[in-house]
């Protein structure tokens, strides 16, 4: 496996490795604890310019049925009308509008995050992790990053209050990315 950091080598298209790639999230639960989970089937792509970045872009589409917090009751509730609504929201997206270079190995990544009916702009940090040619020729790319959201600006509003006060769930959730992507010929 050889590995590189040279941006302009990674110039080109890229595909999310589903199999390598986890796009989670963290809630605090009960005001005590944090629920962990992923989305387990999405689709992403990626163009890298190497030598520009703001000429770079990424594109990833969720399938908001593949939520998954180890837990079918809790991933069941998920997935009705009180959180996601899957039979009317099939789907989230994110679609990068901007992409900045803040030091050798950190992006600013600014894009529109659609979750439900909401389509919202958001700014994070990504970083890159590193390339390297795996052992079947694929070039690869790594990157992680984080995001706080308030999950109501995108309507996901159920809750429950607690009997010492607070509530069940926490507003805001934590977007987690770790991401893998195969440079396409």
């Amino acid at each position: 496996m050889t590995t590189t950091t040279d941006l302009n080598q990674l110039t080109g298209d890229y595909t999310l490795d589903v199999a390598h790639t986890r796009l989670g999230f963290v809630a605090r639960h009960a005001m005590v604890t944090k629920v962990r989970g992923a989305f387990n089937e999405f689709d992403g792509t990626a163009h890298i310019d190497g030598s520009d970045p703001s000429q770079s872009s990424v594109k990833i589409v969720i399938k908001t049925a593949s939520i998954d917090t180890r837990n079918e009751q809790r991933d069941g509730h998920l997935r009705t009308n009180d959180f996601f609504e899957i039979d009317t929201y099939p789907e989230i997206t994110f679609a990068s509008t901007a992409i900045g270079q803040k030091d050798e190995t950190t992006f600013q990544v600014t894009g529109d995050l659609t979750i439900k009916d909401v389509t919202r702009s958001v700014t994070f940090d990504l970083e890159f992790t590193g390339a390297a040619t795996d052992p079947f020729g694929n070039q690869r790319v790594g990157f992680d990053g984080s995001l706080v959201i308030n999950r109501k600006d995108w309507n996901v509003t159920w809750n429950a209050p607690l009997e010492a006060g607070g509530v069940l769930v926490s507003e805001k959730v934590t977007l987690e990315f770790e991401v893998s992507a195969i440079k396409q010929a």
